[in-house]
Parts: structure tokens; C-alpha cells; sequence
């Protein structure tokens, strides 16, 4: 059959236009990419440096970390969706880059406009502490003693839209309990007060918490991710032990600038999802209280668009404004 010539036309002229764009996607990088994240030290420093090792061996391109903390990591949002969606600059960060916006009218991106997910990088529950006074020994104990005593019980949080603040606020409208939150500037004053009872329980990390636990300074109910977690050994989830369907935790991601081509997303999508997977890389995360994942982008926004809805929910209901 022959074609007319102006669909001939047009025909060579998407082919060219796909071979153009999978030939861009195996040529990238042809110079160094930077990763931003937050200021030095903490999990997105961590998963951001053992990310970027893992490129640079796989793309034969210097990957490098740019730390850019402060304003709870509003600062690396900005900072990334303001860069050409070229595949140079890209992004590690905690969900609340997404929930940042939800609890400021100010925010100088869009979660979704803004980014292209590349890949769900690890995921990290917390577990659910209490003061060892506190005469609770289940997540239902925890649900009956506070309903007996509305806004008698506090807890312990780092900052407005932390996973320490908006998992327990989860909790409570889940359970429909009063809870009263002490905030903190960080989680370390927090747990150093939990632990001296003058709080009386605080949604944290295993691995933040897993001294005190064993030697007795505070006693674990549950772990808030929706299946048990090898992070914490032995302990029952919050949603198998009197709150069905609670699940909150730390999501770690890897996006680029919205609008950057996509057999580049697939190429950073498939070096990164592949060196998560490595048991060498897995075990290092285990040991810093994180599991890796590894996911496609298609996967990760499904992860994002939920967390996200599950969020403005609870930060709507609650009125949660910045501290």
C-alpha cells in the first residue's frame, strides 16, 4: 500500500522523533549530575550519597550530593524544581516535599506540576513508644486509656508536617482519640524528654529507639508500617492490634525537574532500581533503620498520589499549619 505523502510525511517525521529520543536517553550523561537533598547527616543525606555512588559507577559520570537543608526541606524542593529538565540536577527527598505545600500557602512549588518521580528509593516505619510508667502494654490498651482520658495523654513530635507529628495525628482520627502534642525542634530533645517522662509516648524510628528499648528506658507497643517489619523484630503492626487499616511511613524518592525527557527518566529509573536491589546496598540500609525498594515511576506516583490524599486529609481535619 502505498501513503498518501503528507502521512508518509508525518510518519518519518515521529519515527525520527523516537529514534532522536531513544538515542538522547542512551547518550545521557555526558557530564556530571548533582543530587539535592537536605543538610548533612541525615536519612536523605545518607540515601542520597549512597545513591549517587551507585550512579556514578553505572553511568560513568561523577554524581554528586548538593545539600541544600533548612525550611524542612522546602529550600531542596525549590532549588531542584527551579533546574533545566535536562537530567543534570534531580532530587532525593522524604514525603514532605508533597506535604510541605499542604501545610503552607506559600510554597514556592508543586508536588505534582513540579516533579517527575523516578523511583520509590526505601521506605522506613516508625514504631510506637511509650514511658515505661505509662500503664499501656498494646496499641488497644494505648486506644482505651486515652478515650478514658481526653487531652490528659501527650506526645512527643519534631516539627509541623514530621513523620513524628502526622502519624500520631493519623492515629488519633483513626482512633478517634485527644492526644495532645508537645513539639519539639527535633526528634533528639523529643526522645530525650519521652525517655525522662516528661512526655508520655512518641512515634519514632526502630532504629532511633532500639537502645532505649533494650534497656528498658521505654517500652514498644507496635510499628506503624501495614505489614510487621524486619526493622522491628517481634513487634505486631498498629493496624493488627486495634487499628485496622492504619499505616504510616517514611517514603524516600528519587524525581527529576517535570518535563524532563523520558528515556531519561527510564535510564535513571533502571540504574537506580536495579543498584537498590543488590543485597550490598539493602544491607546498608538496613543498618541506618530502612528498607530499600526500588520501584518504577508509574508505581511511585500511585505511592505519592495516596500518601498525599491520606495526608491533606488528616492535615485539613486537624487544621495543621506550620509551627
Amino acid at each position: 500500500m502505498v501513503l498518501p505523502r503528507y502521512v508518509a510525511r508525518m510518519f518519518a517525521t515521529g519515527m525520527g522523533m523516537l529514534c532522536a529520543g531513544a538515542a538522547f536517553g542512551q547518550n545521557y550523561p555526558v557530564k556530571p549530575i548533582r543530587i539535592v537533598t537536605a543538610e548533612p547527616g541525615g536519612g536523605n543525606d545518607f540515601a542520597a550519597r549512597v545513591l549517587a555512588q551507585g550512579l556514578t559507577r553505572s553511568l560513568r559520570q561523577q554524581v554528586v550530593v548538593d545539600n541544600r537543608g533548612g525550611a524542612g526541606g522546602a529550600i531542596a524542593a525549590e532549588t531542584a524544581a527551579k533546574a533545566p529538565p535536562d537530567g543534570y540536577t534531580l532530587l532525593l527527598y522524604a514525603g514532605n516535599i508533597w506535604t510541605i505545600p499542604l501545610l503552607r500557602s506559600n510554597a514556592q512549588y508543586d508536588a505534582i506540576r513540579d516533579f517527575a518521580p523516578i523511583t520509590w528509593v526505601a521506605k522506613s516505619p516508625s514504631t510506637v513508644v511509650v514511658h515505661p510508667s505509662l500503664p499501656v502494654q498494646s496499641v488497644t490498651d494505648l486506644i482505651a486509656l486515652a478515650k478514658a482520658r481526653p487531652g490528659q495523654l501527650n506526645y512527643a513530635s519534631g516539627g509541623s508536617g514530621s513523620a513524628t507529628h502526622l502519624s500520631v495525628e493519623l492515629f488519633k482520627a483513626m482512633a478517634g482519640v485527644n492526644i495532645v502534642r508537645v513539639p519539639y525542634k527535633g526528634n533528639a530533645p523529643a526522645l530525650n524528654d519521652l525517655i525522662a517522662g516528661q512526655v508520655q509516648l512518641m512515634f519514632v524510628t526502630a532504629a532511633t529507639v532500639a537502645p532505649h528499648l533494650t534497656s528498658g528506658r521505654l517500652r514498644a507497643l507496635a510499628v506503624t508500617s501495614a505489614e510487621p517489619s524486619v526493622l522491628a523484630p517481634g513487634l505486631p503492626t498498629v493496624a493488627s492490634s486495634g487499628l485496622p487499616g492504619y499505616e504510616s511511613i517514611s517514603i524516600y524518592g528519587l524525581f527529576a525537574p517535570s518535563k524532563t525527557p523520558a528515556p531519561i527518566i527510564r535510564r535513571l529509573n533502571q540504574e537506580s532500581a536495579q543498584y537498590l536491589k543488590t543485597a550490598e546496598v539493602r544491607e546498608r540500609f538496613f543498618k541506618v533503620g530502612v528498607e530499600t525498594v526500588g520501584s518504577s515511576p508509574e508505581e511511585f506516583a500511585a505511592v505519592i498520589k495516596s500518601d498525599m490524599t491520606k495526608m491533606a486529609k488528616v492535615i485539613k481535619d486537624a487544621g495543621i499549619r506550620e509551627d
